[in-house]
């Protein structure tokens, strides 16, 4: 039988690939596209704002009661996340928060609510970018205590709001984590002094249509290793939730994390 979903933010760009992909999948059915009470697109087809014709699934304000999917994906903003939060907790419905720029607060109440219902809550939902994290934690792992210093470099669309992404953030808490660096600068400039071995650098780059690109450099003297990850389009995050949303559909109250879809 396939999974029924529910689309939060389903007039954004990501909701708008996310209600075409979903669509496209057999494994999927759109039980309910919804975005803010005040967004201007409200009641429109959700298919038409897509780009891939009427589906008869209007846009609304909230879930109806009537309708309860096996899983909701928000795609949102943070304020959006908290909104539809309370609706997965009161019904016990699986979420899974691909948004970012979440406050430390919101952060930890996105987390209590395993403890009602099952959570997937992912700094980045590609495929690939998780399987990155993976390899970043073996390779600050090996690194550890040989000299290496570790740069972080993102690069995105102009339009994004939050800097540095939480991608990047989430690479830098991984290499901590393994090489136990104490500091994190946001660029440079001026006369800094020398490059103390207990700092990770971050550097944001904002330009064009970037859809996102990250860039973990680890060097020392005589050698350097990058690993990259370069996203050419935005269907590869949204295919990655839509599979978050097919695992997490079913489970019970508790953390879920993009290594548990991949198996790692």
């Amino acid at each position: 039988m396939p999974t029924t979903i529910a689309i939060h933010g389903a007039c954004g760009r990501m909701g708008q690939r996310l209600v075409a992909l979903a669509h496209e999948d057999p494994e999927l059915i759109v039980v309910a596209a919804i975005d803010s009470p005040t967004h201007p697109r409200l009641g429109q087809d959700a298919g038409e704002l897509a780009g891939i014709g009427p589906i008869g699934l209007f846009v609304l304000g909230e879930l109806p009661l009537d309708v309860t999917p096996e899983a909701i994906i928000d795609f949102s903003s943070p304020h959006g996340t908290m909104a539809i939060l309370k609706t997965c907790i009161d019904r016990r419905i699986p979420l899974v928060v691909a948004t970012t720029g979440h406050e430390s607060d919101e952060k930890t109440e996105i987390l209590a609510a395993a403890h009602h219902t099952a959570m997937l809550y992912s700094p980045n939902m590609s495929l690939v970018v998780n399987l990155l994290f993976k390899l970043t934690k073996l390779t600050a792992e090996a690194l550890n205590g040989e000299g290496f210093d570790v740069e972080i470099i993102e690069r995105h669309h102009r339009l994004k709001k939050d800097s540095p992404s939480g991608t990047a953030a989430h690479f830098a808490k991984i290499v901590q984590a393994a090489m136990n660096q104490t500091e994190v600068v946001h660029g440079r400039e001026g006369i800094v002094g020398e490059r103390p071995a207990s700092q990770i650098g971050m550097h944001a780059v904002r330009a064009g249509d970037n859809v996102g690109e990250h860039t973990i450099l680890f060097s020392t003297m005589g050698e350097s290793l990058e690993l990259v990850h370069k996203g050419t389009s935005r269907d590869s995050y949204a295919k990655g939730a839509l599979a978050a949303a097919k695992f997490l559909a079913g489970k019970g109250a508790g953390t879920y994390t993009m290594a548990d879809v991949l198996g790692l």
